[in-house]
């Protein structure tokens, strides 16, 4: 087991706290309706809706918009019809990214994510270009009261996870794809509805990024995609020096 967090490079985002809530409850809504449409649109009997239904309670998205969400699953006219899409490339200190996005025009969408690659700084790639830097895993995250460490070492582990690391935030536990919904499911029983459940590429292999410019030429190019309502989460292989971190936060 590692003993520290493999997260927080890959996930690293200027501003993400800051995120519009809107926007962030329509890529969550979106979420839920397709999950709602793979299955049945109850959450104990669909895995893949509870857990997105998780994910938007952790950014508090409020009940009704929920329901609504699910709801919209079973209209049979008017409705959407959304597709999930993967685009992978190389961003600015050529770090490797992916982006995935849910789509009802995939055309629209590959055009709108090309452009921004091209306009940043960016080459956008063909499908597996950058994919093999990383792994699928599952991921869930609980807030650090939640637990003693050792604790949720422990338990998560014996519901099935493969690693546990705990930093002065959060706990961040990783389990394979298959295993993320069981695995969740037993740690609610003990732990309560974690912060985030859900499918991650985690990278395997790292870009240093050792100049502030770079790095913010690289924040700039996610958050540029980030924007793009048809995308749901961004994952690069970027690894920013302390001094570039410091920098970037104004230390």
């Amino acid at each position: 087991m590692s003993g520290h967090s493999q997260f927080k490079n890959i996930m690293y985002r200027k501003g993400a706290q800051d995120a519009k809530k809107a926007k962030v409850f329509a890529k969550l809504a979106r979420d839920i309706t397709i999950a709602a449409k793979s299955g049945l649109p109850e959450p104990d009997k669909n895995p893949r809706l509870r857990l997105a239904i998780q994910a938007a309670r952790a950014e508090s998205m409020p009940k009704d918009n929920i329901e609504r969400a699910i709801a919209k699953a079973s209209q049979t006219a008017g409705g959407a019809d959304y597709v999930s899409a993967r685009y992978e490339g190389f961003g600015p200190g050529k770090v490797a990214v992916i982006v995935e996005a849910l789509t009802d025009n995939k055309n629209r969408t590959a055009g709108n994510i090309r452009t921004i690659f091209g306009k940043r700084g960016g080459a956008m790639g063909e499908s597996g270009s950058v994919a093999f830097n990383f792994e699928r895993i599952g991921f869930i995250q609980y807030p650090l009261a939640t637990a003693e460490a050792d604790k949720m070492f422990e338990a998560a582990l014996e519901a099935g996870a493969n690693d546990v690391a705990s930093d002065d935030e959060h706990h961040d536990i990783e389990t394979l794809p298959d295993d993320l919904a069981v695995v969740t499911e037993a740690l609610e029983k003990q732990f309560g509805t974690p912060s985030a459940s859900r499918l991650d590429w985690k990278a395997n292999v790292k870009t240093d990024i050792t100049d502030v410019e770079t790095a913010q030429k690289l924040l700039d190019f996610i958050d540029a995609l980030d924007d793009d309502d048809d995308v749901q989460k961004v994952y690069h292989n970027a690894e920013f020096s302390d001094e570039v971190m410091n920098a970037l936060s104004g230390e």
